[in-house]
């Protein structure tokens, strides 16, 4: 018997009846050999944790553009924070704590820079839209590797392509991926507003904070421990209705606060424009873009899918290179780019 047969026996008698068991996996679109040692959920794992699109979420905002500090979160920190905390649960509930880090690390991969704005520009530009989670599975079932993409399992990708508040994975690890992305933008989004001096512990009502906590770090022991207590032998992941409303109103709260404020997004209008520039300029001239990007064009795909692709991928520091090469005298262009 193989060290990944071994593993497979353990999770047989250790998880819970309502976990997914890497042996009943709905498999890849390519088959190929199993590996001796890791179950396919660990393989998927490792293989988003090597891939390019995972390396650049370092340099890609989160919520603050190009923030003056180092504390602030990228959209790689809020990943292992999502991360993190969907383990936690994961174990509490003896689900498949491989599955659900897999669908974690490669939840966000889709994301454009600058936040969601280059999300919501690419999106009115796109003919065909444009929406990060599918997104990341473009990337993971095509675009990275060269255009062979990772080849991971249905159930990773599912994840990925469901952990938005529109759409309900098929599996409990990706419920709990789903629900712990909002526990976790909410928690790390109010401690650097506070950090950014827009925002007040004080200035979340009383009533939300006496329900989900009185700080960053109570708010997300309380909420975790909800749902674990909540969804404790239990096929669906769930917090209670009390809890469950005091996040919707403390996400509404945020978004008047946060997310649309003028502080936080006041440079969201160059950042558009940016984007908006580069989008039209490649559509126009897509031989400015890099060879494998053409080849995708010459091989059917649309233009402005192509486009999105690559203008996706770019970290917040390379678009802005990108913009300044195309736009700017040569004098005043980004210095090492």
């Amino acid at each position: 018997m193989s060290i990944r047969e071994q593993m497979e026996e353990r999770e047989r008698q250790i998880l819970s009846p309502y976990a997914t068991l890497s042996e009943n996996s709905r498999g890849r679109d390519v088959d190929e050999p199993q590996c001796d040692i890791r179950p396919v959920f660990q393989r998927d794992r490792d293989r988003i944790l090597h891939c390019k699109s995972f390396r650049r979420l370092k340099n890609k905002s989160q919520v603050f553009l190009t923030p003056l500090g180092d504390h602030y979160r990228t959209r790689l920190s809020h990943t292992l924070e999502v991360s993190q905390n969907a383990r936690t649960i994961a174990k509490a509930l003896r689900l498949n704590e491989d599955l659900v880090e897999a669908i974690a690390l490669g939840h966000d991969l889709g994301h454009t820079p600058f936040g969601h704005c280059g999300e919501y520009e690419l999106n009115r530009l796109c003919a065909e839209g444009f929406i990060h989670s599918e997104q990341s599975v473009r990337i993971v079932e095509k675009l990275e590797k060269g255009g062979e993409g990772l080849n991971l399992t249905w159930e990773v990708r599912d994840g990925i392509r469901n952990h938005q508040t529109s759409s309900m994975p098929s599996t409990p690890e990706g419920c709990i991926v789903r629900i712990s992305d909002k526990i976790a933008y909410l928690n790390h989004d109010i401690d650097d507003a506070i950090r950014a001096q827009i925002l007040s512990e004080d200035d979340i009502p009383l009533h939300i904070r006496s329900t989900l906590g009185l700080s960053t770090r109570e708010r997300l022991d309380n909420m975790i421990h909800d749902i674990v207590n909540t969804s404790q032998n239990q096929e669906k992941i769930a917090m209670t209705d009390e809890m469950w409303e005091a996040m919707q109103e403390l996400r509404k709260f945020m978004f008047q606060n946060v997310y649309t404020n003028p502080v936080a997004k006041s440079e969201e209008i160059k950042a558009r424009r940016m984007i908006g520039e580069m989008f039209e300029l490649f559509c126009d001239k897509p031989e400015e873009m890099p060879e494998k990007y053409r080849r995708m064009i010459e091989d059917g795909e649309s233009k402005g899918r192509v486009v999105c692709d690559y203008i996706s991928g770019m970290t917040d520091q390379f678009c802005v290179a990108k913009f300044s090469q195309y736009y700017m005298p040569e004098a005043w262009q980004v210095d090492g780019y």
